[in-house]
């Protein structure tokens, strides 16, 4: 990844300013370099973010095209966007005083993007070395702007791609006149909003869990199903069809099939959602149980179907053995 340029203004509603930083962040020193970099990083894997295209009528895509364009500066791009950003905030219930770190940078892939990371600053205590008539002493003070640190997942963002501009973006729920809102797809980047992998995932496994429950079919058996078949799409795909997966986790059963899209359709899941590979993987690569007992499993998910290894028995009282087969060694974790 390459950072070509980044600009941090400040948006205070303690003191109703927006304050517009006019030079960019000074890259030379590493400390902020750094920074920036790693906030980017960690926003790029997050498998939280939804996604979404600009509307035939978004004023923003018009500004975007301009800054791309070279009609106007990057200084002038992040200047509107921050007094744009300013003035929904204003109309919130409860207007939050925030940092906005806007970057330009080329992902590892060399394609451009657009980062807009709304950083919601916090009170801290931090020291102070005072010098007073030749004796130094430490202060304790109340810091009222503190950052978030790069290990602090961005709770709202927007990152859109220059070459097709497509949006991916996480934002929180605001109040506008007693009404939930989420101001960075509907009021700032005016774009739709298709719901995330993780959440996509999520609402499968739970339609999968529950189509398996209501048919008196094995939970534990559906939900392994569903992870592998994500691990083993993700070898070969960047989005996954909820639809095949229903059909590959039931496919013993036409009717569990077909009740898994009538609710799929309830659910109003889009035909294909993108996934990261490695969001994928690490979600299909294993289940975890925990019986009634306590005691807690995990085991690959590909190998609910291989009972060389792992073996689930019905009892005839109801209840439910597992076996666990051809173990050669135990490691104690």
């Amino acid at each position: 990844m390459m950072i070509q340029k980044a600009i941090l203004h400040i948006l205070d509603f303690n003191t109703n300013m927006c304050i517009l930083s006019q030079k960019e962040l000074d890259f030379s020193s590493d400390i902020v370099y750094e920074y920036v970099d790693k906030r980017i990083s960690r926003i790029l894997t997050d498998a939280s973010q939804q996604t979404g295209a600009f509307y035939a009528t978004s004023q923003y895509q018009v500004l975007l095209q301009q800054f791309f364009s070279e009609s106007i500066s990057f200084a002038d791009f992040a200047a509107q966007t921050a007094r744009s950003l300013f003035d929904i905030l204003a109309h919130c219930d409860v207007p939050e005083s925030l940092d906005l770190l806007i970057v330009d940078f080329q992902d590892d892939e060399d394609k451009r993007h657009i980062g807009i990371l709304l950083l919601n600053n916090k009170t801290a205590y931090t020291h102070q070395i005072m010098d007073e008539d030749g004796a130094v002493y430490n202060k304790l003070i109340k810091h009222h702007a503190i950052l978030p640190s790069t290990s602090q997942k961005a709770e709202a963002y927007a990152l859109i791609q220059c070459q097709d501009y497509t949006v991916r973006f996480v934002d929180v729920k605001r109040q506008m006149n007693g009404e939930d809102v989420y101001i960075l797809p509907d009021k700032l980047l005016q774009c739709t909003a298709v719901i995330s992998a993780k959440e996509a995932v999520k609402l499968v496994s739970k339609i999968a869990a529950k189509v398996a429950e209501d048919h008196g079919s094995s939970t534990v058996e559906a939900l392994s199903k569903a992870k592998n078949y994500l691990a083993e799409n993700a070898e070969t795909a960047d989005d996954f069809s909820p639809q095949q997966l229903g059909a590959d986790v039931f496919a013993h059963s036409q009717t569990m099939q077909q009740e898994f899209q009538e609710q799929l359709q309830e659910a109003k899941l889009p035909d294909h959602v993108a996934i990261q590979k490695e969001f994928a993987q690490r979600t299909g690569r294993s289940h975890k149980i925990k019986t009634d007992t306590g005691i807690e499993i995990t085991f690959p998910s590909e190998y609910v179907e291989n009972t060389d290894y792992i073996q689930f028995i019905n009892n005839p009282d109801g209840t439910i053995s597992i076996e666990l087969k051809n173990i050669g060694k135990i490691t104690n974790k």
